[in-house]
C-alpha cells in the first residue's frame, strides 16, 4: 500500500492498472475492500504477482482472490475446533503427570528442581498481575488465599496459552515424564513429539489470530515418525502440518480425526472446482487426498 493510505477508489484503480480482472460490479469490489481491507487481501494476491511492480499474472480475477481469502477463513475455523481438543488433552496430560510425581510441590511449574532455572526466572511474564485480574479463577484463587503467590498448577496452567504449555513441556528435568507423554501420543523420541506439537501449535497460533494459512512454510522440516506419510516428503508445508494434526487427534479420538478427514476433504473438493483454488491447494498448500 506504500506509506500513504488510499481511498477505494485509488485502490480499485491501482488493481486495474496492474492487470487484475475485477469481474465483481464495483460497489460490490469496494464492499470487499472496506469488509476486509486493501492490505490484508494483498496476502491472497501476492501468488499471483509477476513483478516487483507488483503486476498480476493476466488473467487474475479479483473473485479468485475472494474465494482463497474465504477458503483460507473456513480452514482455519474448521482447524481450530479440532486442534482445541489436542491443546486440552496435551495439557491435561502434562499437568497429572507432573503434578502426580511431585505431589510436594503443587505450583511445580516455579520449582527450579523440577523445571529448567531459565523458565521459572522468566515466570513473571506469564504468570503476574494482568494474568491473575484476567482469569477469573486465578483471581478467586489468590483472593481466597492471599499468601499464595501461586495458583496451583492444575489451576494455573488452565489459563497458560498452548505454546507455553508447550515450553513448561520442553523443560521439564525429568526425562520420564516427557517420554510417558509422548508415548501416549505414539511417538517414542520426546524431541521428535516437541517436533511435531510445534507444528501444531504454530497452526494454532495462525488461526486464533486470523494470519495467512494457505502459504504457510514451517520454520524446520517436521519430524518424521513411521505413522505420517508427507505427500512428495515435504515437512514444512501446510499439508504436512495437517497430516501432524490428524496423527495426534487420532490418538485424542478416532471419530474427530473422522470428522476432521471429512470436513478438509469436502472444503478442498468443492474449492478445487475453481481452477485456481485447485492450483493453489495442491502447489501451495501442497494437498493431496
Amino acid at each position: 500500500m506504500g506509506r500513504k493510505a488510499t481511498n477505494t477508489k485509488v485502490q480499485i484503480q491501482n488493481l486495474k492498472d496492474r492487470g487484475m480482472i475485477l469481474d465483481y460490479e464495483e460497489v460490490k469490489v469496494k464492499e470487499c475492500l472496506l469488509d476486509i481491507g486493501y492490505y490484508r487481501l494483498g496476502f491472497y494476491w501476492n501468488p499471483f504477482e509477476i513483478d516487483d511492480k507488483h503486476n498480476f499474472i493476466e488473467g487474475t480475477k479479483f473473485s479468485d482472490i475472494i474465494k482463497l481469502y474465504y477458503l483460507d477463513v473456513d480452514l482455519r475455523n474448521i482447524l481450530t475446533k479440532y486442534i482445541n481438543r489436542i491443546e486440552i488433552n496435551f495439557r491435561t496430560k502434562l499437568v497429572y503427570y507432573v503434578s502426580n510425581k511431585y505431589k510436594e510441590s503443587p505450583t511445580w511449574f516455579d520449582n527450579p528442581t523440577i523445571l529448567n532455572r531459565k523458565f521459572v526466572d522468566d515466570l513473571g511474564k506469564f504468570y503476574n498481575p494482568n494474568f491473575i485480574r484476567d482469569n477469573k479463577a486465578i483471581k478467586k484463587h489468590h483472593a481466597k488465599y492471599r499468601n499464595d503467590k501461586y495458583a496451583p498448577a492444575w489451576k494455573t496452567l488452565e489459563f497458560f496459552t498452548f505454546g507455553t504449555i508447550l515450553n513448561i513441556y520442553r523443560n521439564v528435568k525429568d526425562e520420564d515424564i516427557k517420554i510417558r507423554i509422548s508415548k501416549e501420543f505414539g511417538v517414542l523420541n520426546h524431541n521428535k513429539f516437541n517436533s511435531l506439537m510445534s507444528a501444531t501449535v504454530l497452526v494454532r497460533n495462525i488461526c486464533a489470530h486470523g494470519d495467512v494459512l494457505f502459504d504457510l512454510r514451517t520454520p524446520r522440516g517436521i519430524s518424521v515418525i513411521p505413522d505420517i506419510n508427507f505427500n512428495k516428503n515435504d515437512r514444512s508445508s501446510l499439508d504436512a502440518c495437517i497430516k501432524v494434526i490428524l496423527y495426534f487427534l487420532g490418538k485424542v479420538s478416532e471419530n474427530r480425526k473422522k470428522e476432521l478427514v471429512e470436513k478438509i476433504t469436502t472444503l478442498f473438493e468443492e474449492a478445487s472446482k475453481n481452477s485456481t483454488l485447485k492450483k493453489i491447494i495442491t502447489e501451495n498448500i501442497n494437498y493431496k487426498q
